[in-house]
């Protein structure tokens, strides 16, 4: 793994990927996976259980913050037509990727569902319109309007990336474009404004809301350029004080928690107006306590973790690195392997069959980020050697490699 990390620093005049980003991303993208099976043990340890906020928070605000560090860069070296160019064609790739995603889950679920005799997959999996409607169903799917289960995060960043071409130029003005999302935020929280679903009224995830995360990322990862050199890395100051609050938080947000899941009682006995305060905790409209638990999560975690930290070049850090670096094709085949997790379990759900799905799961998207690695080496002239066998490649340590948001 070593030999992988020095394959692929970057070369003179590029600038280092932040590997805390990649490694945390990776690990989002795995508590995703274990999230969407249901019946699946493994997910009483992932975030969603001591926080309000679970991995679909961090991935969004992980993801501005690798647009903010890759496009902000572009945006300084090359201007904004070029940035917005490049942005672009990233969401291209992000929208056929979403639309094979969504044909390959449709066949998934509805095969099953006929050949299990079991329509009740198809109504968990808001597919049952599919059946009755295919053709309308399918341009929908194409407007981004029809978003089954497990297929409404896509369309999320799609429209995010897209909000991001425009503003592009404000991220030289932090204040403004914060004040800006901050307000959109406020007037969409109190007058109820979302985007059109075609099925449910709305999306699961307001772009309009979530936007104030995934912008709070992107002004995190950009880094401005001075005299023909990055300057220094923008970050929330150290202060005691701070971390205090953020502690708080997330013990408060903990307590909340526990009380959504175990404490139907105390609910009963609380004050009207705060036992509605805290089960209407939406995810739908970011509530602020889940940003504010997000927040504070990162602000911890980006102070406990150095930049540097030698670990992120570990063999155990590798393969989340890797995940994180390879994150669209990772999150795909997530989604495609929860749904086979969840037929899985329920033919039988006892611990050698849990062990088995989740080792299978983890291991399929180290796998895919390790052919990952090895493609864009191979595309780069890089480990010539090695060509013929990707298993070697993915024994090396994971790249801090020049920017590109994944």
């Amino acid at each position: 793994m070593r030999q992988l990390i020095r394959g692929m620093q970057p070369g003179a005049g590029k600038m280092a990927r932040d590997l805390r980003a990649d490694a945390f991303r990776g690990i989002a993208l795995w508590f995703i996976l274990i999230d969407h099976i249901p019946g699946n043990r493994l997910g009483g340890l992932t975030l969603r259980n001591v926080a309000l906020s679970d991995a679909t928070e961090a991935f969004v605000l992980l993801a501005g913050y690798a647009a903010g560090l890759a496009y902000g860069a572009t945006l300084d070296r090359h201007g904004w037509a070029f940035a917005a160019a490049a942005l672009l064609r990233r969401l291209g790739t992000l929208y056929v990727a979403h639309i094979f995603l969504f044909v390959v889950f449709t066949a998934q679920v509805g095969y099953s569902a006929a050949a299990l005799e079991s329509s009740a997959y198809l109504d968990e999996m808001h597919l049952d319109v599919f059946g009755e409607q295919p053709y309308l169903a399918l341009l929908q799917a194409l407007l981004l309007r029809f978003q089954p289960a497990f297929l409404d995060i896509l369309p999320l960043y799609i429209v995010l990336m897209l909000m991001l071409v425009p503003v592009l130029p404000l991220l030289r003005w932090p204040w403004l474009l914060m004040g800006l999302s901050v307000a959109g935020y406020v007037v969409v929280r109190l007058f109820g404004l979302n985007l059109p679903n075609w099925v449910d009224g709305g999306w699961f995830f307001n772009p309009l809301a979530w936007q104030v995360l995934f912008f709070t990322g992107c002004l995190l990862g950009y880094t401005p350029w001075r005299e023909g050199r990055r300057g220094p890395a923008p970050a929330v100051p150290f202060h005691p004080a701070l971390i205090g609050a953020a502690i708080l938080a997330l013990l408060l947000g903990l307590v909340i928690v526990l009380i959504g899941d175990y404490g139907e009682q105390w609910l009963a006995e609380l004050p009207q107006p705060l036992a509605e305060l805290l089960t209407t905790i939406d995810k739908t409209g970011l509530h602020p306590f889940r940003l504010i638990s997000v927040l504070a999560l990162a602000y911890l975690v980006g102070h406990a973790v150095p930049r540097d930290a030698n670990w992120l070049r570990s063999r155990l850090a590798a393969p989340f690195v890797l995940m994180g670096q390879h994150g669209l094709p990772v999150f795909c085949v997530g989604i495609f392997l929860a749904f086979l997790g969840r037929l899985a379990l329920e033919m039988d759900d006892r611990w050698p069959m849990q062990v088995a799905v989740n080792l299978a799961g983890l291991a399929a998207l180290i796998s895919i980020g390790i052919i990952g690695a090895w493609y864009r080496l191979r595309e780069r002239g890089e480990f010539a050697h090695s060509a013929t066998n990707p298993a070697a490649v993915g024994l090396r340590a994971p790249a801090a490699s020049s920017t590109t948001a994944r």
